[in-house]
């Protein structure tokens, strides 16, 4: 495994620092935070908890709400990867893959249907639910890459497609980490002990 950029290991906690996330192939410490490029959530500050309606542990979870500022001039697209950067081997586990957003300053609403998806590792075009087992932490790296070119890729591109596409067009990338830890799956159950 290849080792973790220096420009990079101040921005994310060891536990996310997994040498093979997008931005450490497609950064480089000129277009990390860029003219003051950056990632937000209002729905959780950096390195907080993500909430379990954003994962396989609540009936009805959806993508969680992002936001980033205006990217460098010239930037045509924006492209957004979620990673876990706690999977073991060469690549981490890819949870979201979107593109097609304008090169401008934005945001995707919570559960928003992205204009143009690529596959996660399951093989779907959307927000794959993390779904860590009860009491395992896992690291999940949202990153967002502004190109000088917009995208010529066709909905359910994969990960290594849209990676090659961008490479060396990068003009500004981001961060934003979030860990989850697993806990029991909220069924319902206990909603109907009140009518017996």
């Amino acid at each position: 495994m290849t080792q973790f950029p220096d420009w990079l290991q101040g921005k994310l906690p060891v536990a996310a620092q997994h040498s093979g996330l997008a931005i450490a192939s497609l950064g480089d410490a000129r277009s990390f935070g860029r003219g003051g490029f950056s990632l937000s959530s209002p729905a959780f500050d950096a390195g907080e908890e993500l909430d379990p309606c954003f994962t396989a542990k609540e009936e009805d979870a959806v993508a969680p709400p992002l936001e980033w500022t205006a990217p460098p001039p010239g930037s045509q697209e924006l492209v957004v990867v979620v990673e876990d950067a706690s999977s073991d081997g060469e690549k981490p586990q890819c949870h979201w893959l979107v593109w097609g957003l304008p090169g401008q300053k934005g945001k995707l609403l919570e559960g928003e249907t992205p204009p143009r998806a690529g596959k996660n590792a399951l093989g779907n075009s959307e927000w794959l639910l993390p779904d860590p087992p009860v009491g395992e932490t896992r690291h999940y790296v949202f990153q967002i890459f502004a190109t000088e070119l917009p995208l010529t890729l066709m909905p359910g591109a994969t990960r290594d497609d849209l990676i090659a596409s961008i490479k060396g067009f990068v003009t500004a990338c981001a961060v934003l980490y979030a860990p989850f830890t697993g806990v029991e799956a909220d069924d319902g159950a206990d909603w109907d002990d009140d009518f017996e």
